[in-house]
């Protein structure tokens, strides 16, 4: 029987150092598992094997089971990219049909959220908005809820002290930190940005699943086929990703390993190279390519 139960954080994961009671001779629980940090909590729901795409993005997402989670966090080195210039914006010429996100969220009550960084427009010292896309910049975005809340979409204020750029490292996350709030996180290259983001669907004590994301999105494609392009988005370098979960009364990190979530390769496994070794797939970590093309 553990007596004795220590927290050590590092690098952003929470683990669990037990230790045992002097002159114990019982041995622990056969049926609980001895470090649920690096395999699983005692009833823990198992993700899915497989889960169907969504049209309209080709898209690299790691989805938990829907259990009692209650957040998801991670660090990332932001991709660099370059785009298919045969498919620019007809109605926006200095903008493509294609754009990079990096981003989380999830989905709880019947209610999904996106939230994370998007390619955006920029204003300068002067205020005026750029006519093409200069840096990642914050976005909220909900779905409505059944007989209640409706869909939102939000961005973070077009200031300088919010725009995140390629090759810079940025941590990020999203919780549920009261019923109907999410609270969402980016901070990185002397840079910080906190919202608290009202959503009806999440609650604290309800089981959800949670989603980390890299995708190509397609201007107005949603939930069609994606369009062919030769557009490509590489080196974006995820250091860990993290799930958020009640136990023993209180918050903790848990790694989202390998068998903590649904391996989702969008629309063709062929768009993607995955890189990760062993030890990074213990702890939610990867370098992520994206090709329209195929590799």
């Amino acid at each position: 029987m553990f007596s004795a139960q220590r927290f050590l954080i590092k690098g952003g994961l929470v683990l669990a150092l037990f230790g045992c009671s002097k002159g114990s001779t019982q041995q622990p629980d056969q049926d609980k598992p001895s470090d649920p940090y690096t395999t699983f909590f005692e009833g823990e729901v198992k993700p899915a094997v497989n889960i169907s795409c969504s049209s309209g993005a080709y898209y690299r997402k790691i989805v938990s089971s829907k259990d009692f989670w209650s957040g998801i966090s991670g660090r990332v080195v932001l991709p660099s990219f370059t785009f298919d210039q045969d498919r620019k914006n007809p109605a926006k010429p200095q903008q493509y049909l294609d754009n990079p996100s990096v981003y989380m969220g999830g989905n709880m009550g019947g209610q999904e959220t996106d939230i994370g960084l998007t390619w955006e427009v920029v204003k300068d010292a002067q205020g005026n908005v750029s006519a093409d896309r200069k840096a990642f910049r914050p976005f909220l975005r909900r779905s409505s809820l059944a007989g209640g809340q409706a869909a939102a979409y939000e961005n973070a204020p077009a200031e300088s002290a919010y725009y995140w750029y390629p090759g810079e490292e940025v941590s990020m996350s999203v919780q549920v930190v009261a019923d109907g709030k999410l609270k969402f996180i980016v901070e990185g290259a002397g840079k910080r940005f906190e919202s608290d983001f009202s959503c009806d669907g999440f609650r604290l004590n309800s089981k959800g699943e949670f989603k980390r994301v890299n995708a190509i999105d397609q201007v107005s494609n949603e939930g069609k086929p994606v369009q062919a392009t030769k557009t490509v988005v590489e080196n974006a370098v995820w250091k860990e990703t993290n799930l958020y979960r009640m136990y023993e009364g209180k918050i903790v990190s848990v790694p989202m390993h390998s068998q903590r979530f649904t391996d989702m390769r969008c629309p063709n496994v062929k768009n993607f190279k995955i890189v990760a070794g062993t030890e990074e797939r213990q702890t939610g970590a990867e370098t992520i390519y994206i090709s329209g093309a195929g590799y």
